[in-house]
């Protein structure tokens, strides 16, 4: 990865390529892994903070801590954001969002339907720091999917995941990373594990029950367990460890 340039998003405001410089980095997982923890305080002292889509730090500053330099939203979590807007580009004024999505969605000429909704936004909220991946920068995201799976994205039906992107954007962004409550590829056979919500912030389907069911759908599901093979992999090779559950890379 260390050809990745950091200018796959284009700022929404100022038409600039981020530019991300972090030591030592924290991902937050949206898991239910993260209920009961209690390392809020140990994340808030990384140099960057990397969080996904709408995952709330308010009434879960214990778990998962109040900071957030970075979030990685997905293009279909975007209108969450926006039913709380005050919250995320008024009081988290110093977040940078991030924002996937394919091209028809995204494109500038007016007919693009989340990137309309987030100039408004930052019409409305002009300190907003929101930047969208161009679609150059999707199409590799989609080549690093099938070289390291040896799968076609699209003839697989599958979505990526905004872990696979936040990974791929920290990577390049961070000196070392720590992955806070993300399972590895093998969690959900083991015995006796802890069973848990898909999102620390909702009651909802177990999470394993979530990752069985996007893993085997025939369309429109993300790979979460092939996802996570190939994060292990990565780990060998970069800075990378995973706690709450731990991950033994070998």
């Amino acid at each position: 990865f260390t050809h990745f340039s950091p200018t796959c998003p284009v700022s929404l405001s100022v038409f600039q390529p981020l530019q991300l410089d972090c030591n030592r980095c924290a991902i937050v997982s949206n898991s239910g892994q993260m209920v009961g923890q209690k390392v809020g305080n140990e994340i808030d002292q990384s140099s960057c903070i990397w969080r996904m889509n709408n995952a709330p730090t308010k009434g879960y500053e214990e778990d998962v801590g109040r900071m957030t330099m970075i979030r990685v939203v997905s293009h279909t979590s975007v209108p969450l954001l926006l039913k709380n807007p005050d919250y995320f580009f008024k009081e988290a004024n110093t977040t940078i969002y991030v924002i996937w999505g394919p091209f028809r969605n995204m494109r500038k000429d007016g007919n693009g339907i989340v990137y309309n909704m987030l100039k408004k936004t930052v019409d409305i909220y002009p300190n907003a720091q929101i930047y969208v991946t161009t679609e150059k920068r999707m199409s590799y995201c989609d080549g690093v999917f099938k070289k390291e799976t040896g799968k076609d994205r699209v003839q697989s039906g599958s979505y990526l995941s905004t872990g696979w992107f936040t990974f791929i954007l920290a990577m390049d962004a961070c000196y070392g990373i720590h992955v806070y409550g993300m399972i590895n590829d093998t969690y959900c056979k083991t015995e006796g594990y802890r069973k848990v919500p898909y999102h620390y912030y909702e009651q909802g389907r177990d999470e394993c029950d979530e990752y069985f069911l996007h893993e085997h759908a025939p369309y429109g599901g993300h790979r979460f367990i092939t996802e996570k093979k190939v994060f292990a992999k990565w780990a060998k090779k970069h800075r990378i460890i995973f706690t709450h559950p731990n991950w033994t890379v070998s």
